[in-house]
């Protein structure tokens, strides 16, 4: 296969999931420490079959990896909000780069509308989070303007049972 205009390797086409593969997505999505041995009972396969799933699922993609689920506040991170930019045309990839080093930086969305990217970040408090603002992003030359929406309070949906 030849490779992307970003150097990296193309996908391969993804394989159609069985309800055994979404049981067990979903079994990880809730506890990603589950044990293989416990994935296998709940999905009524071997221990062999569910271990070999999960490989595919990683190996197609499908898995990205696995993390633990951070309360910001508490890990010392209080100041939450979404930035929305607008960018200038055909640059995402360029943007995307650089916000990717932000410290504090969760989530990077393209998305249409009235601005091109939302971006989550957490950071110790408003004055870092002004910092990164209007120092960093606001100096990053393909970014045309932003807006800054503070979080006051916020559920996790996927620590939800």
């Amino acid at each position: 296969m030849a490779d992307k205009q970003d150097g990296s390797r193309p996908e391969p086409p993804p394989r159609p999931l069985d309800a055994i593969d979404r049981d067990i997505l979903q079994i990880l999505h809730t506890d990603g420490r589950a044990s293989i041995r416990s994935v296998a009972e709940r999905v009524h396969v071997s221990r062999a079959n569910a271990y070999a799933r999960i490989n595919r699922l990683i190996e197609d993609g499908v898995i990205r990896g696995f993390g633990a689920r951070i309360n910001h506040e508490r890990a010392g991170q209080g100041a939450s909000a979404y930035i929305t930019l607008k960018i200038v045309q055909n640059t995402w990839r360029t943007v995307r780069d650089q916000l990717r080093t932000l410290p504090g930086a969760s989530h990077i969305a393209l998305v249409s509308g009235d601005f091109d990217v939302l971006l989550l970040v957490h950071t110790p408090d408003t004055r870092a989070l002004r910092e990164l603002v209007l120092t960093r992003l606001q100096s990053i030359p393909e970014v045309l303007s932003t807006r800054t929406l503070l979080v006051f309070e916020e559920d996790d949906l996927e620590t939800e049972g």
